[in-house]
């Protein structure tokens, strides 16, 4: 067995949701329903496929987006995980959604920070056993950091 890491290169002002889902039709189904999640959503989807012929399958409606997502999907090239690059759309618009898929099984990590992911290989293939989203804690926030918190929420429309 073989433990490494694997560092998920995020597009330029995107998101990325990391998770394993468990059926060939997974691309076809978060397609839909990050389509239809929120306007003018860009997207791209990589889902490697852990039977047959093993291929990355990929969808999109953002050309760029849906090759990098492949790319990145194939690097990590984890059995029935997939990998979705957003733009122009936040994980919270679309997280629910993406749970309710009836393949999913598990979300990993949905984020803007830098992502490792630590996989496991073995002789049969390879799976995510957890992931390294963002830097280490530095301290505990301070009043004025739940000031700056409230702020930041309200500045970006999250809250009143």
């Amino acid at each position: 067995m073989d433990i490494q890491v694997v560092s998920i290169q995020v597009p330029d002002g995107c998101n990325v949701i990391l998770g394993m889902a468990h059926f060939i039709k997974t691309v076809e189904d978060l397609y839909e329903v990050l389509a239809e999640s929120a306007p003018g959503i860009k997207f791209g989807i990589g889902f490697c496929e852990s039977s047959g012929p093993c291929l990355v399958r990929c969808e999109g409606n953002g050309e760029e987006l849906k090759q990098q997502a492949a790319q990145q999907a194939f690097t990590l090239g984890c059995g029935h995980s997939f990998i979705i690059f957003l733009r122009d759309a936040y994980p919270i618009n679309v997280l629910n959604k993406i749970k309710n898929v009836s393949e999913a099984c598990t979300i990993f990590a949905a984020t803007a920070n830098p992502l490792q992911v630590i996989v496991c290989e073995t002789d049969q293939g390879r799976g995510i056993l957890g992931v390294v989203d963002g830097s280490r804690s530095k301290g505990i926030e301070t009043e004025r950091d739940v000031k700056d918190r409230k702020k930041f929420l309200r500045d970006i429309g999250y809250k009143l």
